[in-house]
């Protein structure tokens, strides 16, 4: 446990002097570029799906466990809107959220690059953005596969529920949520350890990786709720910065993301430069 504490601590100065916290803003405006026309895209697939509503009382559900309740609030806004055109908003939504999604990559991996003091012509100008596409739809794959089981979670659990007998429901409910929750876990492992996996020129093995993976998770994740305790209970954007008040919120949330990702690369730098007797 020393051991580890020593290793997290030694992170945490390399990513002061790593310039991370310039790096996670440069990450999160892309982020912000990205999310909204990710959801926009969403919005207008759920609206063609025969149970829309139930989809969407599912997405408002957990989407108010993770993100700050101003973002919830202009995310269900917009499922709202009506467009003459779902085609057209579909193509250019998705457009800009894998344009702006690349722009993201290329700033974690250049965080990463940082953290494992690598050389800044490890790849070449085509190289680097071919990977960084490529790193966006490794990461959509899990995050979809997460998306559609906590989605249609409950009504798997109250399927569940239903065909179970009644002195079984608690457990059966406790269980399924477990295991709901421990996925969706699992798969935050999987994207970050894809992230550190593919996203330098090292190529270390998974196992390698994951100190990082689970020390960004456990970053992350109590940041995360003391963010949204901090904005709904102490904070109020909107006398600030009124109509932006949302945005804002959302940008200060993936700054801790992109932070906690680029932390957990720092702590991968320290151990493989350990592993290899180097400083």
């Amino acid at each position: 446990m020393r051991r580890t504490l020593r290793h997290f601590r030694k992170s945490v100065f390399l990513a002061l002097e790593h310039d991370v916290l310039n790096t996670a803003k440069a990450a999160a405006y892309s982020g912000m570029l990205m999310f909204f026309p990710a959801f926009i895209v969403l919005t207008a697939l759920i609206a063609k799906a025969p149970e829309g509503p139930t989809v969407v009382g599912e997405i408002r559900w957990v989407s108010m466990q993770i993100l700050p309740a101003d973002t919830v609030r202009l995310m269900l806004s917009t499922m709202q809107a009506r467009n003459a055109h779902p085609a057209r908003l579909i193509t250019s939504g998705l457009s800009l959220s894998v344009f702006a999604g690349l722009g993201l990559m290329l700033t974690l991996m250049e965080g990463f690059r940082r953290a494992y003091r690598l050389p800044r012509n490890e790849w070449g100008f085509w190289e680097r953005r071919l990977r960084a596409l490529f790193l966006v739809f490794i990461v959509l794959v899990p995050l979809a596969l997460a998306t559609l089981l906590l989605v249609f979670g409950r009504a798997i659990e109250l399927w569940m529920v239903v065909k179970s007998g009644h002195e079984l429901r608690h457990v059966v409910l406790f269980l399924w949520r477990m295991a709901r929750w421990t996925l969706a876990l699992a798969t935050s492992l999987a994207v970050l350890g894809a992230l550190y996996h593919f996203g330098t020129k090292r190529g270390e093995h998974w196992l390698r990786v994951m100190p990082g993976a689970v020390a960004a998770s456990a970053v992350w994740f109590p940041a995360t709720l003391a963010f949204g305790w901090y904005v709904t209970r102490i904070a109020d954007y909107t006398i600030f910065y009124g109509s932006f008040g949302a945005g804002i919120a959302t940008l200060v949330w993936l700054y801790i993301t992109s932070f906690s990702a680029l932390l957990g690369a720092e702590l991968n730098g320290v151990l493989f430069r350990e592993r290899n007797n180097r400083l």
